[in-house]
């Protein structure tokens, strides 16, 4: 099978140039376009949410899908390394007109994947290593770091001091005083209030 894709970023754009430009090419080749995937939707969205997603779960081996040029595969270099990849282990290939790629099984594209998948891995950890240097950093300098205290831990701490808010409660101090003195809000208060059936 040889399937044409052609993606536009949005509603107003026209995805017809890029058609055109692959009838050209194929009827210049001798070939045909079995089928046509045609999507107006950002390359940032996820694959899966795309047609492209779903035409790379469907070829085959041997089949072809042709582009106008790689950016309209995605947006990311990683993304479009991921798509090579998936091509290339189920023996498919792609083919872009711009940039006159022909990717498939043979050993020029497995080097290139190669070279791609190289490139990710490097990109991967030098950017691990950039965000443990800036948390180390962030630590020296007195960051806390983590998540913030969480609604279950106030909520604990609530009823923790449950004797102390009914306490407070019954010397008649409001129930946003109370809030300020437990340190959370007077929403949590209230939760915690109702919830204990407190008054």
């Amino acid at each position: 099978m040889i399937y044409g894709y052609c993606r536009v970023s949005t509603t107003h754009q026209n995805e017809e140039n890029q058609r055109f430009a692959i009838e050209q090419f194929v009827k210049a080749n001798g070939l045909y376009i079995d089928t046509w995937v045609e999507e107006k939707i950002s390359s940032s969205k996820k694959l899966k949410d795309r047609r492209l997603g779903r035409l790379l779960n469907q070829l085959r081996a041997g089949d072809i899908l042709i582009t106008t040029e790689i950016s309209r595969l995605g947006r990311s270099l990683l993304e479009v390394m991921g798509i090579l990849q998936t091509c290339l282990e189920k023996e498919c290939q792609i083919w872009t007109l711009k940039e006159n790629f022909r990717l498939g099984a043979d050993i020029q594209s497995k080097v290139l994947a190669f070279a791609f998948g190289l490139s990710a891995e490097l990109s991967k950890s030098l950017l691990q290593a950039r965000v443990k240097e800036s948390l180390a950093r962030l630590k020296a300098n007195g960051k806390k770091l983590g998540r913030p205290v969480g609604a279950r831990s106030r909520a604990l701490k609530l009823s923790k001091n449950r004797n102390k808010i009914q306490n407070l409660l019954a010397k008649g101090i409001s129930k946003n005083q109370i809030a300020k003195i437990m340190k959370v809000s007077k929403c949590t208060l209230y939760k915690f209030l109702e919830g204990e059936e407190i008054a």
